[in-house]
């Protein structure tokens, strides 16, 4: 018998998460719920529609609830889906709006005895799941820093994301509370928890409200340091500027490892001139290395008690608490320490 995921939402994104449903062993997308019916035609095509969430987990009883919603909705959205009593329960990021909400979720959740997980996806693109098992494996010797350059080319304008998704204008805090979330909690599965950080935010395009470019230190007690440099504004090398949405350099003692905007994987040994290729096939489907399908398959694994589960909302905190103490940092130009 399938495992019935339900979808909540049908926003820009959520035609991933029904793509990903789709192409899963042993899962049926069941049902799929937007008050706007219009988009549930493009987003979800051939799934059982509902204009009300309450109506569909009454209705189907999923085993999956998949919220794929804007932050505000998220709590009411939450709660609901626990009440129906599913297997799990997965949420959008940004989850929920703001640290006291989403902890709330979490102990909502835990109490309830159903897993709630995070879909922050990017620790699942398939380039960094490599990066992490050369970094394992001691390829790169002893791990000394990590920094990733966003540049997305798309926030230049006065219809910056309004193709796309339009609120992107209007949230107050957006470059890293929608955006820079993502590297936040990659840049914890590649190195562990940071001790601090430091940040310098800024806004370049009037259009908008929030910040779109910045620089984020990562510190770390042993000297390793990440750092997030993001600019909305700019563009990098690529046929597909989503892609990777900029480009990555990993550094360690012996050897240093190098993302392009394609995808690729790049080695240079410590003292050598040159970069070499490595050997590493990303997926093209679907978004970003089908980093949806694989956050989607890893929680059907989990359910099966095949892996231990990633991103469950209580862990996911922290990541929340460093983005809190990022823009502590920016607001107070000092380094704030976590």
């Amino acid at each position: 018998m399938a495992v019935r995921v339900v979808g909540i939402g049908a926003g820009y994104f959520s035609r991933f998460h029904n793509d990903a449903w789709a192409r899963i062993p042993g899962v049926e997308l069941a049902g799929a719920c937007d008050p706007d019916l219009a988009a549930l035609t493009r987003h979800a095509p051939g799934v059982q529609g509902f204009s009300d969430a309450a109506e569909m987990l009454t209705a189907i009883a999923p085993e999956i609830v998949d919220i794929i919603t804007p932050p505000a909705s998220h709590a009411d959205l939450i709660r609901q889906a626990l009440a129906a009593k599913p297997l799990a329960v997965i949420c959008q990021k940004p989850f929920c709006r703001n640290l006291t909400e989403a902890r709330a979720m979490a102990e909502a959740a835990e109490a309830a005895g159903i897993p709630l997980l995070v879909h922050e996806n990017f620790r699942f693109q398939p380039w960094y799941r490599k990066l992490k098992e050369r970094i394992l494996a001691g390829d790169l010797g002893m791990l000394m820093q990590v920094s990733f350059r966003l540049r997305p080319g798309d926030g230049q304008g006065v219809r910056a994301y309004l193709e796309r998704q339009p609120y992107f204008q209007e949230m107050p805090r957006f470059l890293i509370h929608e955006t820079g979330v993502h590297w936040i909690d990659t840049f914890r599965y590649l190195m562990g928890s940071p001790d601090w950080v430091w940040a310098d935010l800024r806004r370049l395009n009037p259009a908008i409200a929030g910040e779109d470019a910045g620089i984020v230190v990562f510190g770390h007690r042993d000297g390793r340091r990440a750092v997030f440099d993001g600019n909305r504004l700019a563009d990098h090398a690529a046929s597909d500027l989503r892609r990777t949405m900029g480009v990555c350099l990993v550094e360690g003692t012996e050897a240093a490892m190098r993302l392009d905007g394609e995808g690729r994987l790049w080695r240079r040994a410590f003292g050598a001139e040159t970069w070499e290729a490595v050997d590493f096939d990303a997926p093209r489907t679907g978004f970003g290395g089908d980093c949806v399908h694989a956050l989607q398959s890893h929680v059907v694994a989990g359910l099966a008690g095949e892996v231990p589960f990633e991103n469950l909302a209580g862990e996911y905190l922290a990541v929340i608490e460093t983005e809190a103490a990022i823009y502590r940092a920016a607001e107070t130009g000092q380094r704030v320490d976590l």
